[in-house]
């Protein structure tokens, strides 16, 4: 297993032995970050890697300009092949290694916030609604081993199979209607530029083109 493109392009990643983890293929992570490079919410972005697995994702994502990475995993094999594929790539002090359950790390911090999550759970994962809402961020990349029905209050941006594997790319929905018309705006819906007309657009959570920005994710040693 290799990066596939960016300053770390072609360096052999370590993978944990045995059946824990499910490395993402090189064809798929070469497909998704071609999707996020044309949305254009890599390059300087703050990353969450939930059940990170070897980090391919993440470590993809900073050799691609992404600013910093969490990396959250539960498998000690895993969190040990993360850590030698950071200190591997000179990439530690652009990334936090978390040993920690996915569900439970989110849970216990109420919102994680980020410009980018991965999340790569068993094929069998039935939490996804529960991990979505503690979520906050731009593009959320959900890699599943069947089509997946769009959690509430996420909207399918673009959707792909890889053999088993199902990858969605989500973005948070944000209504309209509770979207103010600024001052003096005399827009009305269907109208271009207004909420909720073509061509128009709103967003929540770590969006770096117009919304808030989280100074970090959330994280913890």
């Amino acid at each position: 297993m290799r990066v596939v493109s960016g300053e770390f392009r072609g360096r052999r990643l370590v993978a944990p032995a045995g059946s824990t983890t499910r490395p993402t293929t090189d064809q798929a992570r070469e497909a998704v970050f071609n999707s996020l490079s044309s949305m254009d919410v890599i390059d300087g972005a703050v990353i969450v890697d939930l059940f990170a697995g070897s980090g391919a994702l993440g470590i993809e994502a900073l050799s691609r300009g992404a600013a910093r990475c969490t990396f959250v995993e539960r498998d000690r094999a895993a969190v040990q092949a993360i850590r030698d594929n950071l200190a591997t790539l000179k990439a530690a002090d652009r990334s936090v290694v978390v040993a920690a359950d996915a569900v439970g790390w989110v849970r216990s911090h109420g919102k994680v916030s980020a410009d980018v999550v991965f999340a790569d759970p068993p094929y069998d994962f039935e939490g996804w609604d529960e991990l979505l809402a503690g979520i906050e961020a731009s593009v959320v990349v959900a890699e599943t081993g069947r089509a997946m029905s769009c959690p509430v209050g996420w909207t399918l941006l673009r959707a792909r199979r890889y053999g088993r594997t199902h990858i969605a790319i989500l973005e948070p929905v944000v209504l309209a209607d509770s979207i103010a018309s600024p001052p003096g705006s005399t827009g009305s819906p269907g109208s271009p530029g207004s909420p909720g007309s073509p061509g128009s657009t709103a967003s929540i959570g770590g969006d770096r083109r117009g919304g808030a920005v989280a100074d970090s994710p959330v994280e913890i040693p």
